[in-house]
């Protein structure tokens, strides 16, 4: 083997087919990736209504949420004397989840509560 077979070696396993010829005997060079942002985040907002009882709203609260007592109790104070309130900031996926079941639950048991989504 000459002094210079191994650098011929290098230069024939860069030929068509690899991912770094560019099709004119010369290296291609990589596009820069794009910048990833992190996805998203909306709240789950509930609206005040003057039929669904405030105890329900607190269940509600506790079960969808993972809400005290206490909190819960606050923040259906606020929905009942700011009109509404946010529950809690999530991806997309996981909010329309949650306002999903949240309506679902009401209606099953027959209250008109609406929960919805806003992009934070």
């Amino acid at each position: 083997m000459s002094k210079f077979g191994c650098f011929r070696l290098v230069l024939n396993s860069m030929g068509e087919g690899s991912p770094d010829y560019d099709g004119e005997g010369g290296l291609a060079v990589a596009q820069p990736k794009a910048e990833l942002k992190p996805p998203s985040k909306y709240r789950v907002v509930l609206i005040n209504d003057d039929f669904t009882p405030m105890d329900f709203v607190v269940e509600v609260l506790k079960i969808f949420f993972s809400m005290g007592e206490e909190k819960a109790t606050q923040i259906m104070l606020q929905i009942h004397t700011d009109g509404k309130a946010v529950c809690g900031v999530f991806s997309r996926d996981i909010a329309e989840t949650k306002a999903t079941e949240v309506v679902s639950f009401a209606q099953e048991n027959q209250h008109p509560l609406l929960c919805q989504i806003e992009q934070v």
